[in-house]
């Protein structure tokens, strides 16, 4: 995960060094989830027919790749998009692939537990990607800091080859990509359209966090821009579990529904304060920080409620069409704050930013409709 979020928690530094615009910046943040979502269909339907484990491996080598290629050879907005393109194929091979190597590997009651902390170990990669950007960038420069962080994709490949072989049961007669089974099942679309909205959400919120503290909290000298990124995926981390834990103890869908209305809630009040004033940039990034806690409670329910309500045969297809589905939002996301930035005023204009997260808020509430009008059958 180190090279993912390398890009936005340098984000200032691009925009001037690459001379973009904010729609630009917003591709450049975007792209990634889109080469993701266009990759992740193929690759996870994969690990139905062969060991997840060498999906895996193959992406985050892919992922390493890209970096190097973006640390070498960068040089502007086209060449950059490029790279950034292929680590979405890199993350597309990794994460989900992931999921569904620890799936073929347990089994039993704890099974749920173990899907959500592998879950949200995504914020806790999250987390890694956005202080190790900002620490390395200063003593290596950006290119130096997208190589180191290309080495760790590829020590992730090292550590997943030691897991055992694992051959998965492949249904007879089936299409790699035969995605229908999947798309008629309304419990498992159900979740994974209220995860789109869930991941426009969150990955507009992360690729635009950085710039917007640079902006809205520049008077304060507690925590730099990139270490309250890091810092508010600690605190998603923790609330992905502890979401994931109040969606088994209770209605799955209630539960998914009340944190996406919250989280919209809080996505309204962030850009507010975007015009609070440089005395109150501590402010800013307690409410950040909490913003981010309540919008990452329901990314693992999202994603355990598809596994559990998919058959057992199909889960690496449902993990597909979760994926694609959740990750056009996350390319979205980013692509349509940045839009909504630059029509509303530009990254200096105060009610630009309020009106860009107002557009997260807007997006996140849909959630629940989708939650409530397919999911009537028997609720994980």
């Amino acid at each position: 995960m180190g090279p993912v979020f390398a890009l936005p928690a340098l984000l200032p530094d691009f925009i001037l060094s690459f001379k973009l615009s904010s729609a630009e910046a917003g591709w450049l943040s975007g792209i990634t989830f889109a080469g993701y979502a266009a990759a992740v269909p193929v690759l996870s339907a994969l690990t139905d027919r062969m060991d997840a484990r060498r999906v895996y491996i193959a992406g985050a080598l892919v992922a390493g790749l890209s970096a190097l290629l973006f640390a070498l050879l960068a040089q502007g907005f086209w060449s950059a998009l490029l790279f950034r393109a292929l680590a979405g194929i890199g993350l597309a091979g990794t994460y989900m692939p992931g999921l569904k190597a620890m799936v073929d590997r347990t089994a039993g009651p704890q099974q749920p537990k173990w899907l959500s902390w592998y879950t949200a170990s995504f914020s806790l990669g999250t987390g890694i990607s956005f202080l190790a950007a900002g620490l390395l960038a200063q003593g290596l420069g950006w290119r130096g800091c997208f190589a180191v962080l290309g080495g760790g994709a590829v020590l992730a490949a090292g550590l997943v080859l030691l897991l055992r072989p694992q051959t998965p049961v492949v249904v007879l007669g089936a299409k790699l990509l035969d995605l229908r089974p999947v798309l008629a099942n309304r419990q498992v679309m159900a979740y994974v359209l209220g995860y789109f909205a869930h991941m426009w959400e969150l990955f507009g919120l992360r690729s635009w966090m950085v710039a917007f503290l640079a902006f809205a909290a520049a008077g304060q000298a507690v925590l730099t821009p990139t270490v309250a990124a890091a810092v508010s995926s600690l605190v998603a981390m923790a609330a992905s579990i502890g979401g994931a834990a109040l969606a088994l103890r209770f209605d799955r869908v209630r539960a998914c529904s009340v944190f996406a209305l919250s989280s919209a809630a809080l996505a309204l009040l962030v850009g507010l304060s975007a015009g609070w004033g440089s005395g109150w940039g501590l402010a800013v990034v307690a409410l950040m920080l909490v913003y981010n806690g309540v919008v990452q409670l329901d990314s693992a329910a999202l994603t355990t409620g598809t596994v559990l309500a998919a058959a057992p045969e199909r889960r690496g297809a449902a993990i597909a069409v979760h994926s694609l589905v959740g990750f056009i939002g996350g390319f979205l996301g980013p692509l349509g704050f940045g839009w909504v930035l630059d029509m509303a005023g530009g990254h200096q204009s105060a009610p630009a930013w309020t009106f860009a997260f107002a557009s997260l808020g807007a997006v996140a509430a849909l959630g629940p409709l989708a939650l409530w009008g397919l999911n009537r059958t028997k609720r994980n």
